[in-house]
């Protein structure tokens, strides 16, 4: 199970699954195909921003230091994250944009957050 855990196909999966399927959701009430493409959109839009954002993290939190390597990095993170998923999803047409990435901005706040606090007490533990 660690092995899987540890995977980086395995998150980008899920997210691709988990928020596809929030995006068909979100936009059930709107005639086909208008739900599953927000779907379409949605997961690969989660995929590619489940893959950087570890990185991205990781990269700005070195660049920063004090209580800035703390803050800085998950809003730097979420505000990117919301610029492209509200920038793409109103290019694509997706008729309930604020529905539809409600949840994928949530998730990425909390994992942007707890990570980048995770770097910040492992850098300040560190001899």
């Amino acid at each position: 199970m660690t092995g899987l855990a540890r995977n980086s196909f395995v998150h980008v999966a899920i997210a691709v699954l988990a928020m596809g399927s929030w995006a068909v959701f979100a936009n059930r009430a709107h005639p086909m195909p208008q739900p599953l493409a927000a779907g379409v959109v949605q997961g690969a839009l989660s995929g590619a921003i489940t893959f950087v954002l570890k990185r991205l993290l990781e990269v700005l939190a070195a660049r920063f230091s004090g209580m800035a390597a703390l803050v800085l990095p998950p809003l730097i993170a979420i505000s990117l994250s919301l610029f492209i998923l509200t920038a793409i999803h109103t290019l694509a047409g997706t008729p309930e944009v604020l529905a539809t990435i409600a949840l994928p901005t949530s998730v990425t706040a909390i994992y942007s957050f707890l990570y980048t606090l995770a770097l910040f007490h492992s850098r300040r533990t560190e001899p």
